[in-house]
């Protein structure tokens, strides 16, 4: 492993969790970020320091993490507002992927782990200023941090913390709010964009629109004209494999996809091998997860991790839990995590031609990319003849549109979570416990609009390529100057 520039090592140490893990980087193994007050200043102060890349792209690229980090965890910080960066701080489950030597990985969890009081009291004497509603959302995910942890300092360590959070939730804020200027800035400076919040919401009820246009044209050919789209939906969502049969299921729908995405060349890279199988008990809390073989790591395999409902579940919870890998939506899961989404993406940031274009990863490029890459599948005829295919994909971009929407609501003061919930229910098929906590997912994600966000701008850049390349244009070329680009700032994408 290559040793960074003083100029980008001051970056991945402030962004500790997200260099470890996506980026590879494992001599952070065993650390934690400090996120006191003052160790966030000093990490601060240390950003600029050094000479920037000589490549024009990569410079801007790295200015442009500098820019955001500057702002959110100097201007806005964060760290005083949000539990969620001291839980991936504190989060354990990083060392269950099978990167390395098990022994290795084991003494490195245990090293994290010995940290946890440190890293406790500087999450105690960081979050100052935690709104009651985000005390509230991530309480749960809180307490859950400890699962399976026995050692007895780390364990008083963690109720400290459940305390502190505890204690927000009952007399922090009750207002969530960033309010506009702060989200457009949140948004716009992690990708060296102005952000205009009227214009995008505006594109967003474009977007859901168009969306429910093409979810009804998709029912009408399964057969079901005439009825509301979504009560189809909210019927197909029931057709879904047996706890037993969920990850079989998956693997079945990853090979096809994968070799779609090949026989297109719709990626500039189709080696690498994509395992299915169950989640880490840590990781558990997420039905579905890319965990690909990271940049900086030796070649290995990236894992599709599935999460299959807990049998002692209430029956109700099982099959909630079931419908999310329906015979609908299951194969736009595949798509997005797998190929051509994240695990493509994966293979092609192995190949990134340097560290900054390897380590620095958009979350709204990536999530961006793999969420264009659905609609892609639908345009490139991918289970063309079952239109249950199409259905899922537009069904999953209503949710995500519909967070885009909700974000810029809750955050200007437009909505409140009530009215977000309100709105996951009459525009996604979502509905209850379910619409409520996307809604309140909005108060501590407050960019979650990202998936949408980056489709829609790889989208308009694909348009623009079109146009300038005429007949130089294949979707081979796009795509292939695109992902050379690692993971950019969605500002920096362009077609030069």
């Amino acid at each position: 492993m290559t040793e960074l520039q003083p100029r980008l090592r001051a970056i991945t140490d402030l962004m500790v969790p997200e260099a470890r893990e996506s980026g590879g980087r494992h001599e952070y193994d065993g650390a934690v970020q400090d996120l006191s007050p003052e160790g966030v200043r000093a990490g601060l102060t240390r950003l600029g320091d050094g000479d920037l890349p000589e490549d024009p792209h990569d410079a801007r690229h790295l200015q442009v993490f500098e820019e955001g980090l500057r702002f959110e965890l100097g201007e806005l910080a964060l760290h005083r507002k949000n539990p969620l960066l001291h839980l991936s701080n504190l989060d354990l489950a990083c060392y269950d992927r099978d990167y390395g030597p098990e022994e290795r990985r084991a003494a490195a969890k245990a090293a994290h782990l010995a940290l946890w009081p440190e890293a406790v009291r500087h999450a105690t004497a960081s979050l100052d200023q935690v709104s009651a509603p985000v005390a509230q959302s991530l309480l749960g995910a809180v307490k859950g941090l400890a699962a399976g942890v026995t050692d007895q300092a780390a364990l008083e360590a963690h109720a400290r913390l459940v305390a502190h959070v505890e204690r927000a939730a009952e007399t922090g804020d009750p207002d969530a709010a960033l309010g506009a200027d702060a989200l457009a800035r949140l948004m716009g400076t992690v990708e060296g964009l102005d952000v205009d919040l009227g214009r995008l919401a505006e594109r967003a009820d474009a977007e859901r629109d168009r969306l429910t246009a093409r979810l009804a044209d998709a029912c009408d050919r399964l057969g079901q004209g005439g009825r509301p789209p979504l009560d189809v939906v909210r019927e197909l969502v029931k057709q879904h494999p047996d706890a037993d049969g969920v990850i079989e299921a998956a693997r079945i729908g990853t090979e096809k996809a994968i070799a779609f995405t090949r026989d297109k060349d719709l990626v500039p890279y189709h080696d690498g091998t994509c395992l299915v199988g169950l989640a880490p008990e840590s990781r558990r809390w997420a039905m579905a997860m890319m965990s690909w073989n990271a940049p900086g790591e030796p070649e290995g395999p990236s894992w599709y991790h599935i999460t299959p409902p807990d049998p002692s579940w209430p029956r109700q919870d099982v099959d909630e839990w079931l419908e999310v890998f329906s015979e609908t939506t299951l194969p736009a899961i595949n798509v997005h995590e797998v190929a051509p989404g994240h695990f493509s993406h994966g293979l092609a940031l192995r190949r990134a031609p340097s560290d900054v274009r390897r380590l620095l990863q958009s979350f709204s490029f990536a999530e961006g990319w793999a969420h264009y890459a659905e609609e892609l599948c639908v345009e490139e005829g991918f289970e063309a003849g079952d239109p249950r295919f199409e259905i899922g994909v537009w069904v999953e971009a209503l949710i995500r549109v519909t967070r885009l929407a909700c974000a810029i609501g809750v955050h200007t003061g437009a909505m409140t979570v009530d009215d977000a919930a309100a709105r996951f229910a009459s525009h996604t098929h979502l509905a209850g416990p379910a619409a409520m906590a996307e809604a309140r997912r909005a108060t501590f994600d407050p960019t979650y609009g990202r998936y949408t966000w980056g489709k829609l701008i790889i989208m308009d850049l694909r348009e623009q390529a079109r146009q300038a390349w005429g007949a130089g244009f294949t979707l081979q070329r796009f795509h292939k100057a695109l992902l050379d680009l690692g993971s950019p700032p969605l500002g920096l994408l362009s077609i030069d």
